[in-house]
């Protein structure tokens, strides 16, 4: 069942209360800190993590909850289990469509389409789909039928015109609109017999499809918001009076936590990404050395070429790069070492933090529907497939009574 009103805005009190208590042990990141402030705290948790292998972390990375380690992990991890419970939206059988209209779409973006559409139930019929951020216009091409309107805006002129070349070939009539959503003029293409959807737009983009439909009395609108963190400013700002009366303060680094899970990848996408963290970690250690200050220092993103050098080259290349002393002579070897030992713990330590993963998403899906509940619309909120389509799986359903 769709949480009521009254629900969703105790719901969200308890993820405040839960987030904000236990702040000092997910603000932190591993990743930066060799040592965590919560680690003297909880010592035994500590060890127990710090022990363990890259691979044990691996496999616990999706459900660390299910891990048996050491107080107050499990505690923590059946507050998180029970505040981030919510059920899958009821699905509806969709109109079947010619095989030719997933031409050009990955398998999984494809199945995330069709799972997002099969939960589209409004209590009347859209007539005019609006697809936000569409890029080519898969979902809205998936959407429109049965003389249903479809216009498709989009920031990328390539994909606008790509989109329209499609729809031509799939005999679908859409309007491709070539349109920057963040300018005063994205206003005009909303109406209020548009049905606004958008799979996967980030941060500020799906809040600003929220402000704009509730602005044009959009009858209904469908969100499943990704990359939180995609924000104009370094802090997150509140849209609902209760995100604004909460004294949680979230900074972009905070709103990456829920984009840390991940669906399961390849052996070759999984061993370039894990040689990439290690290196940077093997670097680390050595520019608290050369700088002679225990603190992180961020370094750029990289080509991919740079996991082909030799790590002694990498950390020269990298060192020049941010203007620090040459290494000189090291063992590099002994430091490669360190960094992939490095590895296991930070992937370790921060199976912690990952319990308040899930958490955090749902406060700020709360923020968000309780926004469009303050603007008269009836929501739903749960989930439309399966954490393993993509782990960005909330959909948020909102239609003026």
């Amino acid at each position: 069942m769709p949480l009521t009103p009254a629900q969703l805005q105790s719901r969200f009190a308890e993820l405040d209360a839960f987030l904000i208590e236990h702040q000092a042990l997910w603000r932190p990141r591993p990743f930066t800190h060799r040592h965590l402030p919560w680690e003297s705290q909880h010592p035994e948790l500590s060890r127990w993590l710090r022990q363990r292998s890259l691979e044990e972390a691996e496999a616990a990375h999706n459900h660390p909850e299910q891990l048996d380690a050491p107080e107050p992990f499990a505690q923590l991890a059946l507050q998180s289990t029970a505040l981030s419970q919510i059920d899958p939206l009821p699905a509806v059988s969709l109109q079947a469509v010619s095989a030719r209209m997933n031409v050009d779409v990955p398998g999984r973006k494809w199945q995330q389409i069709e799972a997002f559409a099969s939960c589209l139930s409004f209590q009347r019929q859209p007539t005019h789909w609006l697809d936000w951020c569409s890029g080519k216009g898969h979902l809205g091409r998936r959407l429109a039928h049965s003389g249903q309107g479809l216009t498709c805006v989009e920031y990328d002129a390539q994909l606008v015109e790509a989109g329209r070349q499609l729809s031509d070939k799939l005999g679908v009539h859409a309007n491709h609109v070539h349109q920057d959503v963040m300018t005063d003029y994205a206003a005009a293409h909303l109406e209020a017999h548009h049905t606004p959807v958008a799979l996967h737009a980030c941060g500020d983009l799906h809040v600003r499809l929220m402000h704009l439909a509730s602005d044009a009395h959009c009858q209904q609108l469908a969100i499943a918001p990704c990359c939180y963190n995609r924000i104009a400013g370094e802090h997150y700002r509140p849209v609902s009076q209760r995100g604004h009366a909460s004294d949680l303060r979230l900074s972009t680094d905070d709103l990456g936590l829920p984009l840390s899970e991940t669906v399961t990848a390849g052996a070759r996408v999984r061993r370039l990404r894990d040689t990439s963290m290690a290196r940077r970690l093997g670097f680390d250690l050595l520019q608290r050395q050369l700088r002679g200050v225990d603190d992180y220092l961020p370094t750029p993103s990289l080509p991919s070429a740079w996991l082909d050098k030799p790590f002694a080259d990498y950390c020269r290349g990298l060192a020049e790069l941010k203007r620090l002393p040459s290494p000189g002579q090291q063992d590099w070897a002994a430091l490669e070492a360190a960094g992939w030992a490095r590895l296991a713990e930070v992937r370790n330590l921060e199976l912690l933090r990952n319990l308040f993963r899930r958490p955090l998403e749902l406060w700020l899906i709360l923020d968000r529907a309780l926004y469009l509940t303050e603007h008269h619309y009836d929501v739903r909120i749960g989930t439309f497939c399966d954490s393993q389509v993509t782990p960005r799986n909330l959909l948020i359903l909102a239609e003026r009574p």
